[in-house]
């Protein structure tokens, strides 16, 4: 089967690798209902790259393209606005599943890869239920996400959050409850965010040096 592209650059090939992750955890988000696949496009006829519940297909990695998907990818090719889809199909046993294709751009702007999620519809809903609910040996953690529209947003949240925890705690005294508060946003990360010392420190009533003081020192 003629492929698309005569070859791809070491750019391309890392670009396509690192989809491997979020197909894992894609599939691992949806369980074993959800097939996933990462199609390589440099050579058709064993496309097949990654591939996550091809137990749901009877594939494995090394396998061709299909035919629906090689149409598919024909079109895109042709339309450049057209680089997503979903369908709904059955399989060689009349399985039902929904099928999504996204194309995977190189760095010339070619398509190089496809994305491909396969849910399975004709599992019993329990099954499906079960993997949208914690089992038993699934860890049950206590979290709370708040989503918010800027990034001065969720600094100030977080401060909050820390202030709540810092200033209820008796253990700590309150000559190190600002040193206690710029450690734990330090940890969650709070400081990889541009200007996020400035922003800090006014609404601590510190200064930006004594946040860094902080920091140097919890980097010794």
């Amino acid at each position: 089967m003629e492929s698309p592209i005569s070859s791809l650059s070491e750019r391309d090939r890392a670009t396509l690798y690192s989809y491997v992750n979020v197909a894992d955890g894609v599939a691992e988000f949806w369980g074993d209902l959800c097939e996933v696949v990462i199609h390589n496009l440099e050579n058709m006829d064993n496309s097949v790259m990654h591939i996550v519940n091809g137990h749901l297909s009877g594939r494995q990695v090394g396998a061709a393209i299909s035919e629906v998907t090689l149409s598919f990818l024909n079109r895109m090719m042709a339309e450049p606005n057209f680089k997503h889809l979903h369908y709904f199909a059955k399989n060689k046993r009349g399985e039902n599943f929904k099928a999504s294709i996204s194309a995977i751009v190189g760095e010339s702007g070619n398509i190089i890869g496809l994305f491909c999620l396969n849910m399975y519809l004709s599992s019993p809903l329990t099954a499906l239920i079960q993997c949208m609910t914690p089992g038993e040996n699934a860890k049950q953690e206590n979290i709370s996400e708040t989503f918010v529209e800027n990034t001065t947003e969720l600094m100030l949240h977080a401060l909050e959050e820390v202030k709540k925890c810092v200033y209820s705690n008796l253990a700590i005294s309150s000559s190190n409850k600002n040193k206690e508060i710029v450690s734990i946003l330090y940890q969650k990360g709070i400081f990889n965010l541009k200007d996020s010392v400035i922003t800090i420190a006014e609404h601590l009533g510190i200064s930006k040096n004594t946040v860094y003081m902080h920091i140097r020192n919890m980097n010794k």
